[in-house]
């Protein structure tokens, strides 16, 4: 199965990815250092070598070929629905001018009007606000990436005048005077905040209330809510699944993105740790939180991560990096002699065992989805994870981050611990780990990240991984998206791989998925639509529980 294959020659006009190109110690010292700023809260300035020099490759894309080659796609889907659109086909209507920015944003908020009392993912939508934007943008040329795409924002990102609770008590009253600074690009490139969603009380657990009551659905069970929509970005998964939006953003420091992401059908991203500023964001762990894009396809990703993607100077986890790459580019599928085929030479790493993890039904397609990857110029290579991997990636070991929270919230645990209602265990856990075991615990992680740069990563580009916590430790990138479907409470449901990369290596995971992606079309399925009596027990529902703000009061919030 695991055969090895190299592609025969290699275009030399094509710029090698950002992760060959770089120091792996000095990414590694970099870590260190992070880690050691976990204690005091600050990172002193310090570069990356390898990396070569210049402005960030953003500067220099040629959108009108990355939105023109989505034009064929667009081309049969029905204008009264745009909202089923992916940002890149809205992008190419927009630019031909068969459809407005006005359009897409009135068909997601009549989506959420009519499905939102159903999969409870959204908690505010600022829908005057939103329309008054999108009419604003319809006057304007196309120049933003994002331009006219309304977003599902996880309500721990700072939104100014639009409430930001983190589903918790501590924040139920919090509106901020200003954008977190991803929002802030994303809006800066032409997107709209559609609206806040639901996420797991301070970024802990799936979407649920403070005192523990389930909100957000699974998109593709939601007759069941037992079956979880992921983790703590589960709005977010749900709102962009169930096509009330077009994409959104989340953040993960366990998971919180790919989870979801793999168990709603979507394309998912977390970026290398200071490649999107966190600025603006309600922190949960110093040196483990990241904040990505949830998105249907890789394409899609890869313009929001373009956006969000850079330096800024209020968050020092961002500076001394290499410049930010043409992430479009990478997303870009190449055609070659035989068909289509990965943008750059890529080996592969499979970990023993990994294949027949999770079942006869799982394994069937992650065999199919190998072939596949051989077939597209994928280099297959097994591996056997190191035996210091076990300890080293152990529950105790990941439990070092919890007094990082704990520092953050002292005040408020002095003050009231019911305010963390049922979120409340893992900062109580921080207060108790000793000091000493969090040294040993920042000691072990340090070293992981050299295990896993010099002999997990000695043989291959991307390993493919059975879950997020060792990377999401180092801070490494890690990508999701859909292979196949499974049973799931008695319907089908999609499920994916999780890919991990080198540091810096978003454009090898993103050409990786969207060349997959060329030749496949599981990330184009879609979850039901609800019945008539789903979409008649929604709306009563929805307009009792989630918050709905005029113009007016976002006006007036924001002073």
């Amino acid at each position: 199965m695991l055969g090895r294959r190299k592609r025969e020659g290699e275009d030399l006009d094509r710029e090698p990815p950002q992760d060959e190109r770089l120091d792996r110690r000095a990414f590694l010292t970099r870590m260190s250092v992070v880690a050691a700023g976990a204690a005091v809260g600050q990172l002193p300035p310090l570069s990356l070598t390898g990396a070569r020099p210049g402005a960030p490759r953003a500067g220099r894309l040629d959108t009108s070929d990355f939105f023109g080659a989505a034009a064929p796609a667009s081309a049969g889907l029905q204008a009264a629905e745009p909202a089923e659109l992916t940002i890149r086909e809205a992008g190419a209507l927009f630019r031909a001018r068969e459809l407005s920015p006005t359009e897409l944003a009135a068909d997601c908020l009549a989506r959420i009007e009519r499905w939102d009392g159903v999969y409870m993912a959204f908690n505010a939508v600022p829908a005057d606000a939103v329309r008054e934007r999108a009419l604003e943008l319809d006057g304007l040329q196309p120049r933003g990436l994002l331009h006219g795409i309304p977003l599902a924002i996880k309500d721990n990102f700072y939104t100014r005048g639009v409430p930001t609770t983190a589903n918790s008590w501590i924040y139920q009253d919090f509106v901020p005077a200003f954008d977190a600074t991803a929002v802030e690009r994303l809006t800066a490139a032409g997107g709209i905040v559609l609206g806040k969603t639901q996420m797991g009380p301070l970024a802990t657990t799936r979407a649920l209330t403070p005192d523990g009551e389930i909100t957000t659905l699974n998109a593709w069970v939601t007759h069941d809510s037992e079956v979880s929509p992921g983790g703590s970005s589960s709005g977010t998964a749900t709102a962009v699944s169930a096509r009330m939006a077009p994409a959104g953003i989340g953040t993960q420091t366990g998971g919180s993105i790919t989870s979801p992401s793999l168990a709603q059908g979507l394309t998912g991203l977390k970026p290398t740790l200071g490649r999107v500023s966190l600025r603006g964001v309600i922190p949960l762990s110093y040196s483990r939180d990241h904040a990505g894009p949830l998105a249907r396809d890789a394409a899609d990703a890869a313009l929001l991560l373009q956006a969000m993607a850079g330096p800024d100077p209020a968050d020092l986890r961002t500076l001394g990096l290499p410049p930010v790459p043409d992430y479009l580019a990478a997303a870009t599928p190449v055609e070659g002699d035989r068909g289509m085929e990965l943008r750059w030479p890529t080996r592969v790493g499979v970990p023993e065992g990994w294949v027949g993890a999770g079942g006869d039904e799982v394994q069937a397609d992650r065999e199919s989805f190998l072939l596949a990857l051989e077939a597209i110029g994928g280099e297959l290579v097994e591996i056997a994870l190191p035996p210091e991997w076990e300890g080293l990636t152990s529950s105790a070991m990941n439990a070092v981050r919890l007094p990082e929270r704990s520092e953050i919230f002292l005040e408020t645990l002095r003050r009231d611990v019911r305010l963390f209602g049922v979120a409340l265990s893992p900062w109580i856990n921080g207060l108790l780990l000793s000091g000493d075991e969090f040294l040993k615990g920042q000691r072990a992680r340090v070293a992981l990240l050299g295990l896993v740069l010099d002999r997990v990563f000695s043989s291959c580009d991307v390993v493919l991984q059975s879950g997020a916590g060792p990377m999401d430790m180092v801070g490494l990138p890690l990508i999701a998206f859909p292979i196949g479907m499974r049973e799931r409470s008695g319907v089908a449901a999609p499920h994916g791989v999780l890919a991990a990369g080198l540091p810096f290596g978003e454009e090898r995971l993103l050409a990786l998925a969207s060349a997959w992606q060329a030749v496949t079309d599981w990330h184009r399925q879609r979850p039901l639509r609800l019945s008539e009596e789903e979409q008649a027990r929604a709306r009563p529902t929805a307009e009792k529980s989630r918050g709905r703000l005029g113009a007016g009061a976002v006006a007036e919030l924001a002073e």
